[in-house]
């Protein structure tokens, strides 16, 4: 298929960012979709470079449309866990990497959508953190 795609000209793409943003920084949230294999995104602006990960607010986008929440009821909370630095916008932007969770209802809890399973792993490692856990690729 890249075959049969025009040459691209890396100075439309330099122009662009070459454009000053003055000391504000992206962030782009970065969360993984409704089919567990695709990544989704979106990009805040920022008025200063966050020291940690607490200090980057929670942000939402519409769950229906990723195939993450329903349509009566499509709002998914996006909870900063890491920081970055963004190597496709460079210094001092970021990259955001997020968990998704469902909005806590009645002033309760936030809680993880089904398809957040970073939130039980953390779970679990936290109960068991004398252990050293050993991850691995099965080759077939």
């Amino acid at each position: 298929m890249a075959e049969h795609m025009p040459h691209l000209d890396r100075t439309v793409l330099n122009t662009y960012m070459a454009i000053p943003q003055g000391n504000r920084i992206q962030a782009e949230y970065i969360w993984i979709g409704g089919s567990g294999q695709d990544l989704r995104s979106k990009t805040m602006t920022l008025e200063s470079l966050p020291k940690h990960v607490s200090e980057l607010r929670i942000w939402n986008f519409d769950g229906s449309s990723t195939g993450q929440a329903p349509g009566h009821d499509s709002e998914v909370l996006l909870k900063p866990v890491s920081i970055f630095q963004d190597p496709f916008r460079g210094a001092p932007n970021i990259l955001v990497m997020c968990e998704c969770y469902e909005p806590g209802k009645n002033g309760g809890e936030m809680t993880p959508i089904p398809s957040n399973t970073r939130a039980s792993a953390f779970e679990r490692f936290e109960k068991k953190k004398d252990e050293v856990p050993w991850f691995g690729l099965e080759q077939e």
